[in-house]
């Protein structure tokens, strides 16, 4: 594919307020932006899209090709020649603001209701962004997308979350993470995040991999017990690269997740995307079920197994659902104003 050449910044947010009250001197928010701005004749930006990552992600991860080439190019439904997409990492992941970068556990206990706050700042104050074409989010990303449509829902046309529930952080997904907060804090070497080596206990139990990829996926990949332990070994040595507090701070920053009580408040048209073998956030839980009775603007659809979908991570390959997105935005999205 042939696009735009990806930019890369940092905003910083002076004294920077979560909403457990405790503050931060400078939250950096990183982001990268494809394509360019578009201004009406008051000089408003009225091209911009949000695209939010994923929990094991960043906003590089919209760069792959799995994302990149079916969504970004010429005549596809995020054309960056048409539209100004803007991917900001989340406070905690990427090059935002996160505890490795020195506070460690002192560094403040955020929520996605915080990253959804920065996110705004970074649009308005950062980019002079008062209004945008579209949220979409996969996976967190889209957990936030719920959330941005509740908080500021006069800011955006339209809003697309992919595998995600607007429900309660609850059930085996919330058990999986705790599963991992515990096994992080009950590390012999954690020593309340202050650390002087990474703790290993929490990197031999790759819990979220296998709760989040389909099984039939797994199995394709790992048919006898000698692929299974090869598998397994690398899924311990990815978790290893990464920083314990940092996760720590991931898996907690959703511990509180419930747009339910706000749905009512979202008025944009949203479609929601989820996916059948999706083991994270079943079909069979019914959690889109009657959502246009809560959400009258909403829509639904399950894209359905098959020989090349991934359960949740299905997400991460536009193919299997850009057709979707192309005739929900052709549909309901409403000209620039």
């Amino acid at each position: 594919m042939s696009m735009l050449e990806p930019r890369e910044a940092d905003f910083t947010i002076r004294d920077f307020l979560f909403q457990s009250g405790e503050r931060l001197p400078e939250l950096r928010q990183h982001y990268l932006t494809l394509g360019a701005p578009r201004r009406d004749a008051q000089g408003a930006i009225v091209n911009a899209v949000l695209l939010l990552h994923n929990t094991t992600g960043s906003a590089k991860g919209w760069l792959v090709p799995e994302l990149a080439d079916e969504l970004f190019g010429p005549g596809q439904p995020l054309d960056a020649s048409q539209f100004y997409l803007v991917m900001p990492d989340a406070i905690g992941f990427g090059g935002s603001s996160k505890p490795s970068n020195g506070l460690r556990a002192r560094f403040p206990q955020y929520r996605y209701a915080d990253m959804v706050v920065a996110q705004h700042r970074l649009l308005t104050e950062g980019l002079g962004i008062q209004h945008v074409r579209l949220v979409l989010g996969l996976s967190m990303g889209g957990m936030l997308t719920w959330l941005w449509g509740q908080t500021f829902p006069d800011f955006m046309d339209a809003l697309v979350p992919l595998a995600s529930q607007p429900a309660a952080m609850s059930g085996r997904n919330w058990m999986q993470r705790r599963m991992q907060i515990e096994s992080i804090r009950s590390d012999p070497g954690w020593n309340g995040g202050n650390y002087e080596q990474q703790p290993t206990r929490y990197t031999l139990t790759p819990f979220g991999a296998l709760m989040t990829q389909s099984v039939v996926r797994l199995q394709e990949r790992a048919p006898t017990r000698a692929e299974a332990d090869a598998l397994y070994r690398q899924m311990v040595e990815r978790a290893r690269k990464g920083d314990a507090n940092d996760r720590l701070y991931q898996l907690e920053s959703s511990m509180d997740y419930d747009p339910a009580p706000g749905l009512n408040r979202i008025t944009a048209p949203l479609l929601a995307i989820n996916f059948a073998d999706d083991e994270l956030n079943p079909a069979a839980l019914g959690s889109l079920d009657g959502l246009s009775a809560r959400v009258p603007s909403a829509e639904t659809r399950i894209v359905p197994a098959g020989p090349d979908s991934r359960g949740h991570y299905t997400a991460l390959q536009a193919k299997q659902w850009k057709h979707h997105l192309a005739d929900f935005m052709a549909r309901r999205l409403k000209a620039p104003r």
